[in-house]
């Protein structure tokens, strides 16, 4: 009757350690019944699957190359100057004016130059446009430093000359 209560308890022994999925024991040695009927461990808990790495974020260092993810039609603008545009010629682009008159006033020359508001404005040498600096006024007209807007361009500053009217048409 020993054997049959041991066999038993070892069976039953096995049938827990198979639901916890540990191995089962090969040999179980002959021990009281009293011994062997002791509960049974708790199945452990399963162990949570190891967490996803996490995700790396990138950030694209220029090193002084075009950012390839930015626009070429707005490169080499600066986009807050032209979002700021101001009140009179420094708000007015050297596509927009168009000289009128070169007068001298106090010994130095000034120019008249009309906007594309049909306004008539005066400029006087080292006066800023949107897109450039106004360097040297002649009798024939301006000359402008202009900051070239071209992406592909080694240029960053061209000299532009913006004669009177009446000479542009004469041309």
């Amino acid at each position: 009757m020993r054997i049959a209560i041991a066999f038993t308890v070892v069976a039953a022994l096995c049938a827990s350690r198979a639901y916890a999925q540990a191995p089962a024991p090969v040999a179980v040695p002959a021990q009281p019944a009293e011994a062997q009927a002791q509960p049974a461990k708790p199945a452990e808990a399963p162990q949570a699957a190891p967490a996803p790495p996490p995700a790396e974020t990138y950030s694209y260092r220029a090193d002084g190359r075009r950012d390839p993810f930015q626009s070429l039609l707005h490169a080499g603008a600066d986009t807050q100057a032209m979002s700021r545009k101001g009140e009179g010629p420094s708000g007015m682009t050297l596509g927009e004016i168009s000289v009128r008159g070169i007068m001298q006033s106090r010994g130095s020359l000034v120019a008249m130059v009309q906007g594309p508001d049909n306004k008539t404005y005066i400029v006087h040498q080292g006066d800023k446009l949107l897109d450039g600096t106004i360097k040297t006024i002649t009798p024939q007209g301006l000359i402008v430093m202009q900051e070239v807007n071209d992406p592909l361009s080694l240029v960053r500053q061209r000299e532009v000359r913006k004669l009177l009217r009446s000479l542009e048409d004469s041309k």
